[in-house]
């Protein structure tokens, strides 16, 4: 089973592949090809011996794995943003053990990245750093933020800022947007990031867009790797 938090749509393997090739049943199956006959809609049967398939947190610490600070210069997130705002996190999942950077959220949960998986431990929710500011600046991911941390250090300093971590949560931050003078929007240049733009620029004045400032890429961080590839 699969979830895109960012469109609110999940399903299983067939419909996966309906949504990324806007393709009917009949050819995902075709597509799935030599796999076809390995699939059964029938249900599973059961096991009857406990498997953990939660996620749990085991540490805490300073950034300093070789992998994980080799991913940070990857995504060209200078070392002391990293550390500022991150956490180097192990967790368990499903038994095993696994280590990541991690962003925490208001409530305590841990947005988790490295360079293989994506994941979070609940409860999951947005993250809040606040900077006693008039000013909000919102950005949809963790990488997001931390590249608009590198590119301008000052304005994430001086402003409060919101790191989504999911667009299905822009209902939950609506209540606090009202509280600043200004709001600057730095969402992906996606479909779903841009009909969440429109959406807060037709309820709010005091919201500005800044996406124009990456128009030729996706999100921060695409800009970021890009401009630092190039000056190489």
């Amino acid at each position: 089973m699969w979830f895109d938090f960012g469109l609110g749509k999940g399903g299983n393997t067939i419909d996966l592949i309906m949504a990324i090739k806007s393709c009917s049943v009949r050819e995902a199956l075709e597509f799935l090809n030599e796999d076809v006959n390995t699939f059964s809609f029938s249900p599973p049967i059961k096991k009857f011996r406990q498997k953990d398939t939660g996620l749990s947190i085991i540490d805490v610490q300073l950034i300093n794995l070789e992998a994980l600070l080799h991913y940070l210069k990857c995504r060209n997130i200078p070392l002391n943003i990293g550390r500022k705002y991150c956490r180097q996190v192990w967790y368990r999942s499903k038994g095993k053990q696994f280590f990541a950077i991690g962003l925490q959220n208001h409530k305590g949960g841990w947005e988790l990245r490295n360079k293989y998986f994506k994941n979070s431990s609940s409860p999951k929710t947005y993250s809040f750093i606040k900077n006693d500011s008039r000013q909000l600046v919102i950005t949809e991911g963790m990488f997001d933020f931390l590249s608009l941390a590198a590119m301008d250090k000052s304005l994430v300093q001086n402003s409060d800022c919101i790191i989504l971590n999911s667009l299905a949560f822009i209902k939950r931050i609506e209540i606090l947007i009202p509280v600043y003078d200004r709001v600057l929007l730095y969402l992906d240049n996606d479909p779903a990031g841009k009909k969440a733009t429109a959406s807060l620029l037709n309820q709010y004045e005091h919201i500005t867009d800044h996406s124009d400032s990456y128009k030729d890429y996706v999100d921060l961080n695409e800009k970021l790797k890009n401009e630092k590839a190039w000056k190489k």
